[in-house]
This record gives C-alpha cells, structure tokens and sequence, in this order.
C-alpha cells in the first residue's frame, strides 16, 4: 500500500475509533475524571501510529510465514477431515481451543521474566481507554496474534478468511481497555468486559482476568477477578522508559544493561529532584 493511501486509511480508523468510544466513554465513564487528552495520550498515538505505519506489515508477513510453515507440517488428510465438519462446529473449535492458548499464553507472559519484558509495554499504561489498547511492543503484538490464530491455521483455514476474525479481536481489544463501565450482570460471567480487563491492568501484575473473548478459562482456572469498583492505579511499580523509542529498545537489551540503565535515571531524577528541593531563590 502507498504511502498516501495507508495515510489515509490511518485517519479513518482514527476517526472511526473517537465516533465508536469517545460517546461511550462520556455516557458510561468508568473514570469520569479522566479527559480525552490525559497524560501520556501523546505516547499512546505514537504506539498507534507505529503499528498503521510500521509494525502492521512486518506483523502480517511474520503470520503469514507461520501459516505457511503450519501448512507444510500439519497432514493434508486431518485438514480434509476438519473441513468436512459443519462450519458451526469449526467455528466453535476455532473459538474455545484460540480462548484456551491465548489464556496460558498470556498467563506465561506475566510469570516468565523474558515474555514479561515485551509485554510490560503494554502494561506501562496508567490511564485505560480506547488509545492505550494499542500500546503494545511489535514482538509482544506477534507473539499473541500467532498464538490466538494457531488454532485456525492448524486446522487450515487461510489467512485471509481469518482477516475479519481478526479485526473483531482487535476491536474487541479495544473496547475491553476502554474507559468504560458498563455493567452487563450476569453475562459478565460469559462475556468478557472492561470492568474485568481494568482488573487485570491493576498495578499488581497478578491479578488476573487472563481470558480473550470470554472469561470462562479464568472461571474455570481460578484467575477471575471482578470487585464492584475500578482499581485504584494501573501501570507496573518497576522504572521503565516513558518514551516511545525507549520503549521499543528497552526489551530487546541485556537484563543486566537495561536495568543498569534504569536504575542511572532513577539515580538522575532523583538528584535533580532534591538540587530543585534545596534551591532558594534570591530574595
């Protein structure tokens, strides 16, 4: 796609995305306070951005290549057999086994240290709404588009019969870190909400609420996680770049190199901070 033509389609579904969740977000607020501009909007539209501009095509090549090494290991007669199935039924299989990957997946993303390092990106935000979805390192967004999908390209489906079931998650992605609450009773124990995803973005990296679409798999896990109220704080308590290129360095560096570099800015930030404390202007 040319240059001007992605431009343009970036502005649509900007555009797009404020009609759809800028009314919702002042109708059903799950933070009323929160403003459209709040802090670190400007990060999150550089994360935006970066995936319409330049991580969008280097993710859809990496999927296209899993799908083609899967189609030269996975037998032609088992792929035959799914395919004489009902498409209910596929789509069903689809569904759960995808809920069921993406929730371990996701689960070894926050006890794994190597896994966590990329998808701590995601979990710097301190302000949810329908912008900080997007903020998500490339190599943590490749990781989970491939195993949601694995199902899919076992069983043979192509990828561009997966091209819809993918722009529903990505907006299913968004609305779930949207600054919203909407409560829906007892379907919440079915379908998947904010009010459960903001959980999940507490402070404390445990908390739970590691399902997609559905919250089954944390029913059935013991990692479902739902107060009546939001939390008090989002983000993660370890220091970590506040700026777009930062962020996408950072994880790919040594530990031993990254967290020496974070901890000279601590250092730094702390001796401007008390240089400023014993400063006395002249009277």
């Amino acid at each position: 796609m040319d240059p001007l033509n992605l431009t343009g389609l970036t502005g649509l579904s900007i555009l797009f995305l404020v009609l759809v969740f800028l009314p919702m977000e002042k109708v059903f607020p799950a933070k009323s306070r929160q403003k459209f501009f709040r802090p670190s909007w400007f990060l999150d539209l550089c994360f935006f951005l970066g995936q319409y501009f330049i991580w969008g095509a280097a993710i859809l090549w990496a999927l296209s290549y899993f799908n083609f090494f899967l189609g030269n290991i996975i037998p032609q007669n088992f792929r035959t057999a799914v395919a004489s199935q009902s498409w209910w039924l596929q789509a069903i299989e689809v569904i759960l086994l995808s809920d069921f990957i993406i929730y371990w997946a996701h689960r070894l993303q926050h006890k794994w240290s190597f896994l966590w390092r990329f998808h701590k990106v995601h979990h710097t935000a301190e302000h949810l709404d329908w912008l900080a979805a997007h903020r998500e390192h490339p190599l943590d967004t490749i990781y989970t588009v491939g195993l949601i999908n694995l199902p899919a390209f076992i069983l043979g489906f192509p990828l561009e019969t997966l091209a819809g079931f993918i722009a529903f998650r990505g907006i299913w992605a968004i609305y779930i870190h949207s600054n919203v609450r909407l409560p829906i009773g007892p379907l919440k124990w079915f379908i998947g909400a904010p009010e459960l995803h903001h959980w999940h973005h507490d402070i404390e990296r445990d908390r739970g609420n590691y399902a997609n679409i559905s919250p089954l798999m944390d029913l059935i896990f013991g990692t479902y996680t739902c107060p009546d109220h939001e939390p008090e704080k989002f983000g993660i308590k370890e220091e970590f770049p506040k700026n777009y290129v930062g962020q996408m360095i950072h994880p790919l560096l040594p530990e031993k190199t990254s967290k020496k570099i974070m901890k000279k800015n601590l250092l730094g930030r702390l001796k401007l901070k008390k240089e400023t404390e014993n400063t006395v202007e002249p009277l």
